[in-house]
């Protein structure tokens, strides 16, 4: 297994705080918004195998099958289909959704074929592949996910008492569900931009003054008032209204499927998502906003926002998704309980997030999807898989925020006080 070196992202929307409170480092006074880790080409983790630090994109590109398994290679291609996060948001990331495979596919070929630039602002697509993604809170985390039912958004909308917000009313009311909300969010991100802002501003202050009265929608109001205020006459604070408001616990988590429109407020988690790129933003944000696109892409189908538990699989907290390409876990070192033995047939990401743990290398597994970690990594200054479990064998102690590369077929036992989060594929 192999240590991590993450590079850290300092969107504008990250905490000043967050980070650095968990990885026990001084605030630099600069947002720290998202930690990497994994093989994206963005921010590549880097690793060290005694020849220096290099890569981990390179290492897997070049031994694919040594580092990454037989099988994994075979579904999903020589390189780590997932990346890893630590997301801590400040301030309200964009409203967004990301597309399905087939459309991402089609999407990326024809912006290639039009010969838009990769680095375009208007570009959609910078991949052709899909970006479904899970958020796990490590603190209380506030978010937008998936569209309210339309008689619960018309009864919000009509709450605030703006006359500009009565048509989307009784759109909401007399419309079928879909095209209810499809007519809805086309006239709000499609209006004239000053006719707009000027709705939007009535319905914040309407908002701001209902959440300080109380009731069962104040905390949807309060969130969509600190909308309003980061993004002042954004039309997406009115799209936003047609969303369900989320406040995560620790320990819950949402995923956001295809089509899914979705925001994520403000709070620290672990995100793991298939390695993409691929956004379509709804509002809220300076970035481009390609409204027919967008309409192509959504899913226009109301539903609650399906607050995700882990569920026990013999010890080890699983939380289940509908894909292949991720698995996220978790597991609670107790001290004195023996040492576990983890999974090791796939490639494997451990994070640790409270207390300490203990991993340490127990040999490479033969036959694990084609891998037996002795496979030669050369070039890039790769080394060797069994080179690296050979050092392993030490052990080595996580704190919170730090992190390993585990290649597929590494036997690895945990043990100690603390909290691992495992990301991997479905074997």
């Amino acid at each position: 297994m192999d240590r991590l070196a993450n590079t850290v992202r300092p969107y504008a929307w990250g905490s000043t705080t967050a980070l650095p409170e968990l990885l026990g480092t001084a605030p630099t006074g600069e947002p720290q918004a998202e930690m990497w880790m994994g093989a994206h080409p963005g921010a590549p983790s880097r690793i060290d195998r005694g020849a220096g630090p290099v890569s981990l994109a390179e290492v897997i590109d070049a031994a694919p099958e040594a580092e990454l398994g037989a099988d994994t290679v075979r579904a999903f291609g020589p390189r780590l289909p997932f990346l890893l996060k630590l997301l801590a948001a400040g301030s309200p990331l964009s409203l967004q959704v990301h597309p399905d495979l087939a459309q991402a596919q089609e999407g990326f070929a024809d912006e290639e074929r039009r010969g838009v630039p990769i680095d375009a602002a208007h570009r959609n697509y910078k991949d052709a592949n899909h970006k479904p993604e899970l958020i796990v809170a490590l603190t209380p985390f506030d978010g937008l996910c998936g569209f309210r039912h339309p008689a619960q958004a018309a009864d919000l909308l009509e709450g605030l008492g703006v006359d500009d917000l009565k048509p989307y009313v009784d759109v909401l009311r007399a419309s079928p569900e879909e095209d209810a909300l499809r007519e809805v969010l086309t006239a709000v991100l499609s209006a004239e931009r000053h006719a707009m802002a000027t709705t939007v501003e009535r319905a914040a202050v309407a908002a701001d003054q209902l959440a300080a009265k109380g009731g069962p929608h104040a905390d949807a109001y309060a969130a969509y008032a600190v909308l309003a205020h980061h993004y002042p006459g954004d039309p997406g604070v009115l799209a936003a209204m047609l969303l369900n408001h989320v406040q995560l616990q620790p320990g819950e988590a949402l995923f956001l499927g295809a089509g899914i429109p979705h925001a994520y407020l403000g709070g620290l988690g672990v995100e793991l998502m298939a390695n993409s790129d691929n956004v379509l933003r709804c509002g809220l944000t300076p970035k481009h906003v390609d409204v027919p696109e967008l309409l192509r892409v959504v899913r226009f189908e109301a539903g609650d926002a399906g607050v995700l538990r882990p569920e026990d699989v013999d010890g080890e907290e699983v939380y289940e998704t509908p894909i292949d390409e991720f698995r996220l876990s978790r597991f609670a070192a107790a001290p004195g309980a023996a040492p576990r033995l983890l999974p090791s047939r796939t490639p494997q990401v451990l994070l640790c997030t409270a207390g300490a743990v203990e991993l340490r290398g127990a040999g490479s597994e033969a036959g694990a999807g084609g891998a037996t970690g002795a496979g030669t990594a050369a070039g890039a200054g790769a080394g060797t898989a069994a080179g690296a479990a050979a050092g392993a064998a030490a052990g080595l102690t996580l704190t919170p925020g730090e992190s390993v590369f585990v290649p597929a077929g590494e036997r690895i036992t945990l043990s100690g006080d603390g909290m691992l989060f495992r990301a991997t594929v479905v074997a």
